[in-house]
């Protein structure tokens, strides 16, 4: 493995901006399609979960999902990337979810100092 120098790779790329500022050079381009809310339902059923259970895993409530699986909303930001991640990964996804088991609720309770 040869060892990368990162100031030239830096470097390098500047020029080929500015060639590309120029009309001297096109770019390379990437169009990444992430899940819009139609998704939403099939990518939920293909990892075999329940609404509850893939509310949980996106961290979202149960009425979000739902505008989304209804199409009334769309996901945003970080959930339509998690949303890709589901899509184009289910295997993973279902072994993330079945290794993370969630903390039970426990009632806190606070202690009343009595004044002597």
């Amino acid at each position: 493995m040869t060892k990368r120098d990162i100031g030239k790779e830096i470097i390098q790329g500047l020029k080929e901006i500015k060639a590309w500022k120029r009309g001297e050079a096109r770019l390379k381009t990437f169009t990444v399609e992430r899940p819009r809310a139609a998704d939403v339902s099939a990518i939920r059923k293909e990892l075999g979960l329940s609404q509850d259970q893939f509310a949980l895993f996106m961290g979202v409530s149960v009425a979000t999902l739902r505008n989304w699986e209804q199409k009334r909303r769309e996901p945003q930001g970080p959930a339509r990337s998690l949303l890709l991640v589901a899509a184009k990964q289910p295997r993973a996804v279902r072994e993330t979810f079945k290794s993370v088991v969630p903390a039970p609720k426990m009632k806190t309770y606070a202690k009343i100092a009595k004044a002597a």
